[in-house]
């Protein structure tokens, strides 16, 4: 019995092969759960150089498989890490050849919003380690660039305020961008169109907004992608982020160069306010033509300080030829004179000297004075008796005519040494003779100066300089009245001008500037 029993056991169960087994296990898996989403933590996370993604979902009680094929990847919705807690889309299948199941997902999102703060403040950190939030890496916003590159959603209110806020504002041209800004594949997209913006030739934006309009965490989670957030910090040209509302913060406000609550504030910081900058131009060229005025004014009262310090030519020429003229007539009553003490001097010589004549008989006197009397005999007291001189006298003829040979000897000189004087004189004379030509040079010379010393006089004259219409301010005592803060007795003051002098009366101004009463 036992041995038929076990004969028509063998022979009630069906025999199958391996693979029409693993075949009829991955069509009930496939069919009994169809597409399914699985909330774990991914590990055991690879990459393969052909694209697809390995990876494991786990939780307290336990793991399963996964893959994603690269055709998925991109439309994936985020990168996947080790350590995230994500929700994953897809559908359960077996594969034969090693007797097991997987989950093929072809979507992916964060398990909850605290797991995606969680990732977004690791993101936080790694980014900050490597310096892309220091403020010396932000660059400066144009003042008024001419070309705004805008990055956002075609579709949607965010686009139409800010091309509205700019064209009223300050129009500017815009080049829009348009991207999807979240799900599947935005992140990509927008890291693409800020680098394209950045080498968009021929035209290059001067400055980029990035901006999408409000929305949750999930629905943000693109501006949080590290792909967007490194084009951001390498874009050359200046970006502001305008990503939600006021509350939203995103991890491209950090990077930015600029952060906007709204897109209306961003297109607000892009371009000035045209009315304010009017206005602006209107008030510094009124300060800078006030300032021009004074200057101008300043340097005139100046100009007329200098000029009045200084004579005027008319008055310089007048003073010359008036020196001159005197000097001229002081000219002619001196050359007269002049002459005269030439004269003078050149006669008084031959005055002094003695006549021929009277040096003739000066010797002639002293001549007789020599003339020796008639000889003598000498009486000898010794003895009494006459003697005889023992020694011979000459005779009166011959001292009178050695006397006459000296005396023509001296005349010849004193004749010489008078022709040589008067030689001399003449000589001398002759040299010292002015010619008429000189004179008359010497003569304009003199009346020249005589004139513009006259001249400088009365330029310097205080009439001269009352008569180019100032006024000298004195009170009743004749006290000079220098200051408009002066008060002289009953506001009484004489005006002294170039022809007469006049009495007046100080007054106030009015406010209007007319004369008080």
């Amino acid at each position: 019995m036992m041995e038929s029993d076990g004969a028509s056991i063998r022979g009630n169960v069906p025999q199958y092969s391996v693979s029409e087994i693993s075949g009829a296990i991955k069509r009930t898996l496939e069919s009994g759960f169809g597409r399914v989403r699985v909330r774990g933590e991914v590990t055991e996370l690879k990459r393969y150089p052909s694209g697809h993604v390995y990876l494991s979902l786990k939780d307290e009680g336990g793991k399963i498989a996964g893959v994603i094929w690269r055709g998925s990847v991109s439309r994936l919705g985020m990168a996947p890490e080790n350590g995230n807690e994500v929700i994953a889309t897809g559908r359960v299948s077996a594969y034969g050849e090693r007797s097991s199941y997987q989950l093929v997902i072809d979507r992916m999102e964060f398990a909850g919003e605290g797991a995606l703060l969680a990732n977004i403040e690791r993101l936080r950190r790694k980014l900050l380690e490597e310096g892309l939030f220091e403020p010396e890496r932000k660059k400066a916003i144009p003042f008024l660039p001419s070309l705004v590159g805008v990055i956002t959603s075609r579709s949607g209110a965010v686009l139409h305020d800010i091309i509205t806020t700019i064209s009223r504002r300050f129009p500017r041209d815009v080049l829009l961008w348009p991207v999807p800004v979240q799900g599947e594949g935005a992140a990509a997209q927008i890291a693409a169109a800020i680098e394209g913006m950045s080498v968009r030739r021929p035209r290059t934006p001067d400055v980029l907004i990035v901006a999408r309009g409000g929305g949750s965490l999930e629905d943000l989670m693109a501006f949080n992608d590290e792909r967007v957030l490194r084009a951001v910090a390498n874009c050359p040209v200046p970006i502001i982020s305008a990503v939600g509302h006021e509350t939203d913060t995103t991890l491209i406000d950090l990077v930015s160069d600029r952060r906007a609550p709204t897109p209306t504030a961003a297109a607000e910081m892009t371009v000035p306010l045209r009315s304010e900058m009017v206005a602006d131009m209107a008030h510094r060229n009124a300060r800078l033509t006030g300032a021009l005025t004074r200057i101008i004014q300043t340097a005139r009262a100046r100009l007329d300080q200098a000029a009045a310090r200084l004579p005027d030519l008319p008055g310089l020429l007048d003073s010359a030829r008036m020196r001159l003229d005197d000097r001229g007539q002081r000219l002619d009553l001196a050359l007269p004179s002049f002459v005269m003490r030439i004269r003078n001097r050149l006669d008084a010589p031959g005055m002094h000297l003695p006549s021929p004549e009277l040096l003739i008989g000066r010797s002639r006197a002293r001549l007789q004075a020599l003339r020796l009397p008639a000889p003598e005999l000498l009486v000898s007291r010794a003895r009494g008796r006459l003697t005889a001189p023992t020694t011979r006298l000459p005779s009166p003829e011959l001292l009178i005519e050695r006397r006459r040979a000296a005396l023509r000897a001296v005349s010849g000189e004193l004749d010489t040494a008078w022709q040589r004087s008067l030689q001399t004189f003449q000589l001398r004379t002759e040299r010292q003779r002015l010619s008429p030509d000189i004179l008359r040079s010497a003569i304009r010379l003199q009346q020249a100066r005589l004139q513009g010393l006259g001249s400088h006089l009365e330029a310097v004259s205080p009439r001269a300089i009352l008569s180019r219409g100032y006024v000298l301010v004195q009170d009743v005592n004749g006290q000079p009245v220098t200051s408009a803060e002066a008060r002289p007795v009953a506001d009484r003051v004489v005006l002294s001008f170039a022809d007469g002098d006049r009495g007046a009366r100080l007054d106030s101004l009015s406010p209007q500037g007319d004369l008080g009463l």
